[in-house]
């Protein structure tokens, strides 16, 4: 890529990312509206949704968070009654997170709300667009990481 053009891709992704984050962000809030949970119980939520349960060190690193962080955020969950804690069968040291019936009930009631704002969107999106757009985004993630990989492996 030229000097010039990685310079208006540069400007242009400046431009957008932010409005698209605020977007996201609003959404988000939207649909935890009369829920009472945040943004970031709503993510551990749904790390946990999908899963029969996760060591506690593996919820950590899809979260983004320390251990420690992670396992405040999810004392907290224990207390809203979302999730539950145990030891694993195999390796005592191992801490497991599931989800209770009330926190799959949440996490299905927010995965729904999200379909269907994600459909609204889509429908108004023709066909290439929403093939570039799922191209596009699958290879920035990728990206993502390798570079968080890469990080990973300059710390060791």
């Amino acid at each position: 890529m030229e000097d010039n053009d990685l310079r208006q891709f540069v400007d242009e992704i400046q431009k957008l990312f932010p409005l698209i984050m605020r977007y996201l962000e609003d959404e988000a809030s939207r649909e935890l509206i009369g829920l009472e949970v945040t943004p970031s119980q709503m993510n551990a939520l749904f790390a946990l949704y999908g899963v029969d349960d996760l060591p506690m060190g593996e919820l950590a690193d899809q979260m983004g968070l320390t251990e420690s962080a992670a396992t405040r955020l999810v004392d907290r969950l224990i207390n809203m009654n979302l999730v539950r804690r145990g030891r694993d069968d195999q390796d005592r040291r191992v801490v497991r997170v599931r989800l209770s019936t009330y926190g799959r009930q949440l996490a299905e009631l927010v995965f729904e709300r999200r379909q269907q704002q994600v459909a609204r969107f889509a429908e108004r999106l023709e066909q290439p667009a929403r093939d570039s757009l799922i191209y596009g985004l699958s290879h920035l993630l990728k990206v993502f990481q390798a570079l968080e990989q890469e990080a990973k492996s300059q710390k060791k």
